[in-house]
C-alpha cells in the first residue's frame, strides 16, 4: 500500500506544477508597442507607467520597408548599435516574449534609434 501512496503523491505534485505553469501563462499580457501609433519614432517613453512581467508578449507593428526591430543588449541600446548575434525581426508584425530582467529593443536603420525608436523594459 505504501507504493500506491507514493505514486499518488507524485501525481498530485505533478498536477500542482502543471497548474502553476498554466496560471503563469494565463496571466501573461500582450502589449502593442506604441499603442495605435505602432513601432515608430519617439516611442521610447511608451513604457512609462506600465508593469511588465516575464512571459508578456510585445507586438511590434510597423511597415517592414521602413523599420525593423532588433533585440539588443544594454550596450547596444545605449549606443544605438547592433552587437554581433543580435536577433533582427522584420515582418512588420513581430511578437516577442519578454524574459525576466532587462529587455532592450531598437530599430537599427540609420538614425532611427537615435530619434527615440528604442525601448528598454525590465520584466519582473
Amino acid at each position: 500500500m505504501g507504493e500506491g501512496r507514493g505514486s499518488a503523491a507524485v501525481s498530485i505534485v505533478m498536477a500542482c506544477l502543471l497548474l502553476l505553469q498554466y496560471c503563469e501563462m494565463a496571466h501573461a499580457a500582450v502589449y502593442t508597442v506604441g499603442d495605435d501609433q505602432g513601432w515608430t519614432f519617439n516611442v521610447d517613453s511608451w513604457t512609462n507607467q506600465k508593469l511588465f512581467r516575464a512571459g508578456d508578449t510585445l507586438v511590434f507593428n510597423y511597415r517592414p520597408v521602413a523599420h525593423n526591430v532588433v533585440a539588443v543588449n544594454k550596450m547596444g541600446y545605449n549606443r544605438c548599435i547592433t552587437p554581433r548575434g543580435s536577433k533582427v525581426f522584420q515582418t512588420g508584425k513581430d511578437q516577442i516574449k519578454l524574459v525576466k530582467g532587462q529587455n532592450f529593443f531598437i530599430c537599427n536603420l540609420p538614425g532611427h534609434c537615435q530619434t527615440g525608436m528604442k525601448i528598454a523594459i525590465t520584466a519582473i
